[in-house]
């Protein structure tokens, strides 16, 4: 029995699959990812240039395919970096 410890119904993890990424990611995740302010996406997003999912009353979403066509790799001679996430 996995997490006999646990309650039950409370051994569900965010991320079932730790080798997939999300398609959907918050303000500050992707902020993270793409080395740009949280206000830098908010005001993307006012512009229209950025879609994205409100959830209730503060929760943002945004897809990662979004913010990639956004904010585009930069061409590296060295081809592993070119989609590394930081």
């Amino acid at each position: 029995m996995p997490g006999a410890n646990q309650k039950e119904g409370t051994d569900m993890a965010i991320n079932q699959n730790p080798g997939v990424e999300p398609e959907w990611v918050s303000l500050r995740e992707a902020a993270k990812i793409y080395a740009i302010s949280t206000y830098t996406l908010r005001r993307r997003i006012a512009s229209g240039d950025l879609p994205a999912v409100k959830l209730g009353y503060k929760l943002i979403r945004v897809r990662v395919s979004d913010l990639d066509r956004l904010f585009p790799a930069v061409p590296t001679t060295r081809p592993e970096d070119r989609y590394r996430r930081w």
